[in-house]
């Protein structure tokens, strides 16, 4: 039993890995028509603006309830603009805005691609000379990867808005202490940073949800097991993605400017 569940993973990351060589090959051999690539935009960018920007502003007002008491006890409350601002720019906003966008577009892409596996729509691509991962892959995945991130910093700046908003006129911290704090601890690095990681997070999401559509099951229970296992697989690689860009990037911070190592 054990031996078949390991078997079965090493076959899906290597299914998984072989699809991703595809699709950077056929990025490579050149971008997908407009009337191509604008609709998956319009879908995964435009439309998601909604779900994100609801996120992020209620992610922002829910740090500020809950960090306002544990402030208040050490008399601190005037530097929650910085706690806020920083765990968004560089943690919560991307991880959450990523789970968010994971549900929403993963699960459509898996669910679309599933259909059309399902109906032997890929199939007559394939039959008809067009090769489906170019037609149908490549345009999903550049809208992630270069949409995401800014679909992010939309996050970051409805959470930094939601978050003075509570601070100041809710819980009556003076809006200037909580604009100096925040710009005095967040740099310009914290924020690529959340941007960074972003990056990667859109490109996991599509090449998960596409790959689960692709190999989709029979049927509808089908379909709707892949939708389910984008979602879930997503969620996985963008926490196993966090930890280790994480790690990485707190490295090339402490490289790159070695005096400001805390002390211990």
């Amino acid at each position: 039993m054990i031996g078949r569940s390991l078997l079965a993973a090493v076959e899906s990351v290597g299914n998984l890995t072989l699809f991703a060589l595809q699709l950077v090959v056929w990025i490579g051999r050149g971008l997908p028509k407009r009337s191509v690539l604008l609709p998956s935009m319009y879908n995964i960018g435009v439309l998601s603006l909604p779900v994100v920007m609801i996120t992020g502003g209620f992610i922002g007002m829910v740090l500020a309830v809950q960090a306002y008491d544990q402030f208040r006890l050490m008399h601190l409350e005037t530097r929650l603009g910085a706690v806020i601002n920083v765990s968004l720019v560089k943690e919560l906003g991307p991880v959450l805005a990523a789970t968010m966008l994971a549900g929403r577009v993963g699960s459509r892409m898996a669910a679309e691609l599933g259909t059309m596996r399902v109906t032997e729509q890929i199939d007559a691509l394939t039959a008809l000379g067009a090769n489906p991962i170019h037609y149908l892959v490549v345009p999903r995945f550049l809208a992630c990867f270069l949409l995401i991130p800014l679909l992010t910093a939309v996050a970051d700046c409805m959470g930094i808005v939601g978050g003075w908003f509570i601070s100041t006129q809710v819980l009556g911290i003076n809006s200037f202490h909580y604009w100096h704090h925040a710009e005095t601890y967040v740099t310009a690095f914290d924020v690529l940073s959340g941007l960074f990681k972003s990056v990667f997070f859109g490109a996991s999401i599509a090449l998960v949800a596409c790959h689960r559509g692709f190999h989709c099951g029979a049927g509808a229970e089908g379909v709707g097991r892949a939708a389910t296992e984008s979602f879930v697989l997503s969620f996985v690689a963008i926490l196993v993605l966090d930890f280790f860009l994480g790690v990485f990037l707190n490295a090339v911070y402490y490289t790159v400017w070695p005096a400001s190592v805390p002390l211990l």
